[in-house]
């Protein structure tokens, strides 16, 4: 019984780190540390612009969720914000919280993200505490990432469709096997 207690705090413990609210330097950290990491940081250099989330937080015992909020840049201009949804049903368990950026090849990537709802297909990953690791299989393709922490990141990964995704890991605790998507809303700035 304490067991369940302690991972259901753990749980809500990610979560609510999505709830905190994002400070305007949460972003501009985010954004670096992702164009300092390898793979990402050449796609950075590059990209016609990104959707950022400082902070997801990640959740479940069975059926999980996970919810960020962010924002989306155009060729380096704030145009407007975004928010990740995300629900998954299948063997899970545990806490995380981890950063997310979405970086888009050209304007016409960028337009279909910004349409209003967006989703992203199915997923399977594993996380450590201090490192991560993720493959990713949807229905444009498939991509994998992998993460040592925010000052020595490492990353693998290429443009689908003209988008290419990245996460890095804050830290928890999650065991999982799961089914999900992510979903993404755009607001205008």
């Amino acid at each position: 019984m304490n067991k369940r207690l302690f991972l259901s705090a753990l749980g809500l413990s990610a979560l609510s780190l999505a709830a905190t609210p994002v400070l305007a330097d949460d972003y501009q950290n985010t954004i670096k540390a992702f164009a300092k990491a390898e793979e990402s940081g050449k796609i950075a250099e590059k990209a016609y612009g990104y959707a950022v989330f400082p902070t997801i937080g990640k959740a479940g015992i069975g059926i999980g969720g996970a919810f960020g909020k962010g924002r989306v840049y155009e060729q380096g201009k704030y145009i407007g914000n975004t928010s990740m949804t995300q629900v998954s049903v299948g063997f899970q368990l545990g806490g995380q919280g981890f950063s997310q950026i979405i970086y888009f090849e050209d304007q016409a990537a960028l337009k279909t993200f910004t349409k209003g709802e967006f989703e992203f297909g199915a997923e399977a990953s594993a996380v450590a505490i201090t490192a991560g690791a993720g493959a990713k299989a949807t229905t444009t393709g498939s991509s994998a990432q992998v993460s040592g922490g925010r000052e020595n990141a490492k990353s693998v990964g290429a443009y689908n469709h003209g988008m290419a995704i990245f996460t890095l890991p804050h830290g928890g605790l999650m065991y999982e096997a799961t089914v999900s998507g992510q979903k993404f809303n755009y607001k205008k700035k």
